[in-house]
């Protein structure tokens, strides 16, 4: 499945995408993981133009779900660390709207 969804924060207007894609990599009893691939991409503010990358498993049906940046572009270049994923709300035709946050390190020469 491709992804192409707004990035905000709470009830403010958007300031990104989350483009990529994800499919089906565990279906077991109790069980049912992604594998994502995801780019936050920044069209607003004082991060436009850069994005951050994620690739990694997320086991949809875990409360927090931790999945690893892998890189980024402009200010997130060189980035590596984890993002922490939070279903806020899921509706029965799989509408989702999920939070995230992040830990990373970058090279603070490019600033």
């Amino acid at each position: 499945m491709m992804i192409d969804d707004p990035l905000s924060e709470k009830q403010e207007p958007t300031f990104g995408r989350a483009q990529g894609l994800y499919s089906v990599a565990a279906q077991r009893d109790h069980e049912f993981a992604l594998l994502v691939v995801m780019n936050f991409a920044f069209v607003e503010g004082k991060y436009k133009g850069s994005t951050i990358s994620i690739l990694g498993r997320n086991p949809v049906l875990n409360d927090v779900r931790e999945m690893p940046i892998i890189g980024g572009t402009g200010l997130f270049r060189f980035a590596r660390g984890y993002a922490l994923a939070h279903t806020v709300r899921f509706n029965p035709i799989g509408d989702a709207i999920a939070g995230f946050g992040s830990t990373m390190m970058i090279d603070n020469t490019l600033r």
